[in-house]
């Protein structure tokens, strides 16, 4: 490539990556917007603006995103990025659970630091560069950048435990991320090359012992385990989703896994086969560890911690399937994921405001605010699996491509993360179940009538129902998308 069709090759990269580039710029405005109102206004007044402008910005990066589903798929910086429908339909999600995420703090009336909403640009800047990464450098850098955002997220809300949580976050995050970051110098030392879309990476790690091959995968996949709280790298999810608000703790559950999880996808077409085993021992680990632990926990939020390491091995085994029909479940299951947990985070919220929730403060609320507490119970069954919500329809779905996988492959280890995750599936009903109980068989206690009335929070919690329930009935509005691949 002569330097000419270098210089048309980046400036057609360059019109590619629109929306990041805007989140780029709307971050620094942002920055210089909070300096100059908060000079002209007072604070609540200067909050509100800037509320109102992140808003706004979060809309202007769902049209530009929108706006790529046409585009031809393609390399941008290549071979650092690339651009197909599977990044942009990750890019949707990802911004529709930033813009939850701010309707979420309005109805609420949270009362973040400034730097709050830009933090939350740059996290969502990191995870859409995440999504179309196809190079381990990108990766890092990408995983990077959403992880400082995240740390200083955690760090700076205005409550006693997030400094302890922010630290261990941290802690937690180096250490992956230096694990990770030596996988990836072994990966280049014996392939000599970082671009996950080269064949050259498959026949390098190939050439060498299957034992120089599993330590190589399991310490490059440390930095992504760490974003899906997979096990080893899960010990910080509970003390975060304990310390952390509810609207950050609710972006940070889902965003960074629907991108982590189209990262690992992208893998599976150029690492070897023992990638799928450890995958798979990861994801049944994760769910068994998950569901065991969330058993004992008092904390609302602790418990939805622990459910979601074992969501995250649930989203696994669509990878570990490694076949068309387990990506398109496991992105259908990314989908419903990110419907579900934020309706759960939020409705809670909506009960206990800004609280410590408690699982001891939710009792007898059922009787008080029928509404919020029976979609609650919708939400908490559609976690657990069980029908008429899309949660049934994606572990049915999931379970199902691994199925159809152990019979054509006839790997032993199917079956038995097939199993174990079925039995995890009714063990998670003894938890899922206990808010339920609580809200509607336990008498209430003095001082927990606490909820929030807001018209707005009501008729949002009512469209998640519609959402949960009809894509029980219709998953084909999302499949048709999926199927597009």
């Amino acid at each position: 490539m002569n330097l000419n069709e270098q210089l048309i090759h980046i400036r057609q990269s360059l019109g590619g990556i629109a929306p990041e580039i805007f989140l780029a710029v709307f971050f620094c405005f942002f920055l210089f917007s909070e300096l100059v109102l908060f000079k002209q206004f007072e604070k609540k007044k200067a909050s509100f603006w800037l509320q109102n402008l992140a808003l706004a910005g979060s809309l202007v990066a769902l049209i530009l995103v929108l706006g790529q589903w046409n585009d031809k798929p393609s390399f941008r910086f290549h071979p650092l990025l690339f651009l197909d429908h599977q990044s942009v339909f990750f890019k949707v999600m990802i911004i529709l659970a930033w813009i939850f995420s701010l309707i979420h703090v309005r109805i609420l009336k949270y009362d973040f630091p400034p730097e709050f909403n830009a933090l939350l640009i740059a996290a969502v800047a990191g995870l859409n560069l995440l999504t179309m990464s196809t190079h381990l450098l990108t990766i890092y850098l990408s995983l990077e950048l959403i992880s400082i955002s995240s740390y200083l997220l955690v760090a700076i809300s205005p409550y006693k435990k997030a400094a302890e949580g922010g630290l261990k976050y941290l802690l937690f995050g180096a250490a992956s991320s230096a694990v990770m970051l030596y996988g990836i110098s072994l990966i280049y030392g014996l392939t000599g090359t970082m671009d996950i879309t080269s064949e050259a990476m498959t026949a390098g790690l190939m050439n060498n012992s299957n034992l120089v091959i599993t330590v190589s995968i399991v310490m490059t996949l440390a930095g992504l385990l760490f974003k899906l709280s997979l096990v080893p790298f899960h010990v910080w999810t509970p003390d975060v989703y304990e310390a952390a608000p509810t609207p950050l703790v609710s972006f940070l559950s889902v965003a960074p896994k629907a991108a982590v999880i189209l990262v690992l996808m992208r893998l599976a077409s150029v690492l070897p086969a023992q990638y799928f085993p450890i995958l798979g021992g990861i994801a049944l680990i994760s769910i068994t560890i998950g569901n065991v632990a969330a058993l004992w926990q008092t904390n609302a939020r602790r418990l939805l911690a622990y459910s979601s390491i074992a969501q995250a091995g649930y989203l696994l085994v669509g990878v570990a399937s490694y076949s068309r029909f387990g990506f398109e479940t496991a992105v259908f299951y990314t989908a419903s994921y990110l419907i579900v947990n934020m309706a759960a985070f939020f409705l809670i919220d909506l009960l206990q405001p800004k609280a410590t929730t408690e699982l001891s403060a939710f009792e007898g609320l059922g009787k008080q605010n029928i509404w919020i507490s029976g979609i609650l119970t919708v939400i908490m069954i559609a976690l657990a699996g069980l029908p008429p919500t899309v949660g049934f329809t994606a572990k049915w779905l999931i379970f199902s491509a691994l199925w159809d996988s152990y019979h054509d492959q006839g790997f032993p280890w199917m079956l038995w993360l097939m199993i174990g995750g079925t039995l995890n599936a009714a063990v998670a009903l003894a938890y899922y179940l206990r808010l339920p109980y609580l809200l509607f068989f336990k008498n209430s206690n003095e001082g927990n009538s606490a909820s929030n009335e807001s018209a707005l929070g009501k008729v949002i919690a009512g469209i998640f129902l519609a959402a949960v329930i009809l894509l029980f009935f219709n998953p084909e509005w999302i499949m048709s998308w999926i199927s597009a691949f």
